[in-house]
């Protein structure tokens, strides 16, 4: 009888334990892949996309989208960093910069719309996510494809001769 009552006081223990860590892995699973900023970021996204209709050198001139990117008139890098058809992420500054074709550029955060993530490259025309592998256009930002449903928030820059910086 006495191994009863052992195996009973070390069982709802140890099941105490196992429920508590997956309790802790769910509650992480579910604020990396919470959708509350979804609203906020259709908001910018569409205030984005209007201010960029009409520019070549820089990515739009309406207010700032990303929030987190770093401080207007921040040097970013030179014209000639950015290759056609390709780009560059700037990590700390949150910001991506493209080039889509010959002379225009663009900018987006560089914090993915699906988890938060941050993107890692550019290749094949396409800002990449490592974390859940979306994909996004370089000409808008637009989602190529998900998980993530909602295109990367445009980021002003301004193209002042052969230098780029946030606006």
């Amino acid at each position: 009888m006495t191994s009863a009552s052992i195996k009973s006081a070390s069982g709802p223990a140890r099941r105490t334990v196992v429920a508590a860590a997956g309790a802790a892995g769910l509650s992480v699973a579910l604020t990396a892949c919470g959708g509350s900023d979804d609203d906020s970021s259709s908001s910018s996204s569409s205030a984005g996309a209007a201010g960029s209709a009409g520019g070549t050198a820089a990515a739009s001139t309406g207010g700032t989208s990303g929030g987190d990117n770093g401080a207007a008139g921040a040097a970013l890098t030179k014209t000639a960093d950015i290759p056609e058809g390709g780009g560059k992420v700037f990590g700390s500054e949150k910001v991506v910069v493209t080039q889509p074709t010959a002379g225009t550029y663009k900018a987006f955060s560089a914090v993915c719309t699906h988890a938060g993530c941050a993107v890692k490259s550019i290749s094949d025309g396409v800002i990449n996510c490592p974390c859940h592998n979306s994909n996004f256009s370089i000409a808008d930002g637009s989602v190529k494809s998900g998980p993530a449903r909602k295109p990367l928030p445009e980021v002003p820059i301004k193209v002042s001769g052969d230098s780029i910086t946030l606006a």
